[in-house]
């Protein structure tokens, strides 16, 4: 075994640098013994030198993070700042230096990851990044190594605890979105800005990055459909419990039939109670993979919070370590496919759509008319009527999302169709 420590440089110091730096003090003996050589903290940069961390010396504390991946000692760098700059410019520097890198920076990934990889792979280093899609869940490294020889065709699943826990609540208790964003902010499960997890952006973004890797093709933040969730209402989970579903904010990746695009979506969607993703409560994460060979494959677990992130950070670590030992690196980007992506209009999906009518003879025969002049087949209908209004729930066969668009915006132009009260896509089927 070697005695000479490998050296980190740990670029952050919040809820996950702090645990990350905890880990690596409690668990040094262990560490040590599963990579082969002892791992130590060679220094650690943050913003506000003056907050009081426990249990780290104050003498590895540096607000100078550039200096400490140029000081020449350092082998890895652990990069848990977030946000695209300075993450960057320091991930950068770190390969420039000779320093591989894990992260757990999501937003980056999605938006310059294949950079980032060309980077990595320019100065023969590595960049791991287990922790930017689901917290302790593996799923980045399962995807990328175990299922290395097989054929992903789709990826769902529920990726933000945050909007997880508020839905949840809507369903179980009835609450409003108000009401239950509230409490998740009470628990500290959303942020005192809530606006990347609830409008779907912090979702997109770990869809980008597992897009690319199930496809094999480069697919950025940019190209995802997004949706948030702030327009769900408790008469909607009422609509889902009388469909017998439920409602989710998915990540929904899939591979065309013909095997010549891909699509991501990110957006609320019904799904039935029977399937496995309805049961995830709380502020769980659950993702679906399914692959040619391997069938479907399901991974739960803890999508935040400092401890399990950073376990996810440290098992990068550790991997990162032993190559460096090994004077190998592991996988890189896998970008060979070069497929498009397509937008959301070619995507065939199902709508649930509830309308305000005029309660008077003709009105069904009217939306059945304009649903079938898009070429979007009905396949149920419930019509209640009273004091001359009326609602009327319609879900459709699957068809282009394009079509069941303009289907809506058509609705929308009929005398009889008061307004257009809910639209929620169904999947899961």
């Amino acid at each position: 075994m070697r005695t000479r420590p490998l050296k980190v440089a740990l670029l952050g110091c919040g809820v996950v640098g702090s645990e990350v730096a905890r880990i690596m003090t409690t668990h040094a003996d262990d560490l040590t013994q599963r990579i082969g050589a002892p791992v130590e903290l060679a220094g650690v940069a943050v913003r506000r030198p003056s907050k009081v961390r426990e249990g780290i010396d104050p003498a590895l504390i540096t607000t100078d993070a550039t200096a400490l991946l140029k000081r020449g000692d350092v082998d890895i760098a652990i990069e848990v700042i977030g946000g695209i700059e300075p993450a960057r410019t320091l991930i950068t520097t770190a390969f420039e230096n000779g320093i591989s890198v894990v992260s757990a920076n999501k937003a980056l990934l999605a938006q310059d990851g294949a950079a980032l990889h060309a980077s990595a792979e320019q100065h023969g280093l590595d960049l791991y990044y287990e922790a930017a899609v689901a917290g302790a869940i593996p799923l980045v490294r399962p995807m990328r190594e175990s299922l290395a020889g097989d054929k992903i065709n789709r990826v769902m699943g529920i990726v933000n605890g945050t909007t997880n826990f508020i839905l949840d609540k809507m369903d179980s208790t009835g609450a409003g979105y108000q009401e239950a964003l509230d409490e998740a902010t009470a628990l500290g499960y959303a942020e005192a800005d809530p606006t990347a997890d609830v409008e779907g952006y912090d979702a997109a973004a770990k869809a980008a990055i597992l897009a690319g890797i199930a496809f094999h093709t480069r697919v950025r933040l940019d190209d995802v459909y997004r949706e948030g969730m702030t327009e769900v209402s408790a008469a909607d989970f009422a609509s889902a419990k009388r469909m017998g579903c439920t409602i989710k904010l998915l990540a929904i990746l899939e591979r065309a039939a013909d095997g010549a695009s891909v699509t991501a979506r990110v957006h609320p969607a019904m799904i039935p109670l029977s399937h496995p993703l309805a049961s995830v409560r709380e502020a769980y994460n659950a993702v679906f993979v399914e692959a040619e060979a391997a069938g479907r494959l399901m991974f739960y677990g803890p999508g935040a919070g400092g401890a399990p992130t950073a376990s996810a950070v440290l098992g990068d670590l550790v991997a990162v370590a032993r190559n460096k030992l090994a004077e190998a690196t592991g996988p890189g980007e896998s970008a060979y496919t070069q497929l498009p992506v397509s937008p959301m209009g070619e995507v065939v999906t199902r709508y649930h759509i509830s309308l305000d009518v005029a309660d008077k003879p003709g009105v069904l025969a009217q939306v059945a008319t304009t649903f079938a002049e898009h070429g979007v087949s009905i396949d149920t209908v419930r019509q209640q009527g009273k004091d001359g209004e009326a609602s009327l729930v319609v879900v459709t066969h699957r068809a282009p999302d394009a079509a069941l668009s303009g289907t809506v915006e058509a609705l929308r132009m009929l005398d009889t169709v008061r307004g257009v009260a809910s639209i929620m896509r169904v999947e899961g089927e």
